[in-house]
């Protein structure tokens, strides 16, 4: 297992289309392909503003998109029937008490817009690794002693990069989500990378940035050396 020397973001030639086999993938957000999946190669993508997808019959891919979705805690927009289950609800939040429990949730959960997941075996492997050591985080939302809902993301270095929700109770997601909010607010946060813009982030205020201006902030935030968990 070598390291991966990641492109810079900023100056790599992306290329439009690339040939695995027989046929043709689009690769404008793809800034390299191939390496492990291990704690330095992902500690160093997602400090350069880079993540892994797992795409089926393609060395694993690199990404660092053209478009980045971001959320600024200043434009979270909470719907009001939100905002009220937010008041009363009687679920309980936790952080870190069982990442591998939500990630693997996570992995099970059918999306509209795929087929199968991008969560594979070795995925959640590497990421409870790269939870051990420290790096990635999960939310639980407990109803009672049942795991309702969750997410699990990246800190890359004082930068929430959000992964994968999943919920089992009506907005049990979304109440994980604002619990991890204002959790990051506390501790000096003031956005969080989305990565690709979803419906439901829509509906919260996120938006979308270009590649630099993302990098710009990505690079100004991490010179804060913000402790988030």
């Amino acid at each position: 297992m070598y390291p991966i020397n990641f492109p810079n973001p900023r100056t790599h030639e992306y290329t439009e289309w690339v040939l695995f086999g027989d046929y043709y993938y689009n690769a404008r957000d793809i800034i390299g392909f191939g390496g492990d999946l291990t704690i330095e190669n992902l500690r160093t993508a997602y400090r350069k503003g880079i993540f892994p997808w797992h795409i089926n019959n393609l060395p694993l891919p690199w990404f660092c998109p053209e478009k980045r979705a971001i959320l600024e805690f200043e434009e979270l927009h909470i719907p009001h029937t939100l905002r009220k289950e937010w008041r009363k609800t009687n679920f309980t939040f936790t952080i870190d008490k069982d990442f591998q429990a939500v990630i693997k949730n996570c992995a099970k959960t059918k999306r509209t817009h795929e087929s199968g997941t991008w969560i594979t075996k070795e995925f959640i492997e590497a990421y409870t690794k790269f939870h051990k050591a420290g790096d990635a985080h999960s939310v639980e939302v407990w109803d009672d002693t049942e795991l309702v809902g969750g997410l699990y993301g990246v800190d890359a270095g004082g930068v929430f990069c959000g992964e994968s929700m999943f919920f089992k109770r009506p907005n049990a997601s979304k109440l994980a989500l604002l619990f991890l909010i204002e959790h990051l607010r506390q501790r000096g946060a003031a956005w969080l990378d989305t990565q690709l813009m979803t419906p439901h982030f829509k509906v919260l205020g996120a938006k979308e940035i270009s590649r630099e201006e993302f990098l710009d902030k990505l690079e100004k935030t991490l010179a804060l050396n913000l402790k988030l968990f």
